[in-house]
């Protein structure tokens, strides 16, 4: 899909008093619950600002439009979640990492993410900060836990970007957006240990 947009920091309007960074969480937290509950086309800044218990023009401080105000959370979500952990062992980092996935899939941040993926094809600013955002944090914490067990010797160079590391979490995402079954760490544990940990050995055969 081509994409024509701009991903930059919402500007602040001019004047008032300055933005209050310990609010962010705050209003972030809201963003996420007000998608889930009635998605992007229904969201107001009005809305948020109420859901956040905080002035409108708090709000209008951080962002001028809706867009800007949605692109913003989505371009930072997961960083935080998608630290790999360093286990000492790539089934060990695999496992922490797929557990953390299961988390955000099935929280907040999951619930907010399926509400807007109607809306991602018809704007692209969305499908944008979705791409660098989100997805781009996820692809890097596993790219750094497979380069950490090639320097263990664990596996051969190569797995970042390959099919068998796409595969890493594949099944997750698939069952989280179409199939409607429950995911959870029992789901995450059975697909590495019966898929994904019998591919990368293979692949480093």
């Amino acid at each position: 899909m081509a994409v024509t947009t701009t991903t930059e920091m919402p500007r602040p309007s001019r004047g008032g008093r300055p933005r209050d960074p310990s609010r962010d969480g705050v209003i972030r937290a809201a963003i996420l619950r007000l998608l889930a509950d009635v998605g992007y086309g229904a969201l107001t800044m009005d809305a948020v600002a109420s859901e956040a218990g905080v002035g409108k023009a708090t709000i209008y401080r951080r962002w001028r439009t809706k867009q800007d105000l949605v692109v913003d959370t989505i371009s930072d979500l997961n960083r935080a979640e998608a630290t790999p952990a360093d286990t000492g062992s790539l089934e060990g980092d695999l496992r922490a990492m797929l557990h953390a996935f299961v988390a955000v899939i099935t929280g907040p941040t999951g619930a907010a993410t399926l509400s807007l993926l109607s809306t991602v094809p018809h704007h692209p600013a969305l499908a944008e900060a979705f791409r660098s955002g989100p997805i781009a944090v996820w692809q890097q914490a596993f790219e750094q836990i497979f380069r950490r067990a090639e320097e263990r010797g664990e596996v051969s160079p190569g797995i970042p970007g390959s099919v068998v590391g796409e595969a890493t979490s594949a099944l997750l995402v698939q069952r989280w957006l179409l199939t409607g079954r429950p995911v959870d760490e029992a789901y995450a544990d059975e697909v590495l240990d019966t898929v994904v940990m019998p591919l990368l050995r293979n692949a480093d055969r």
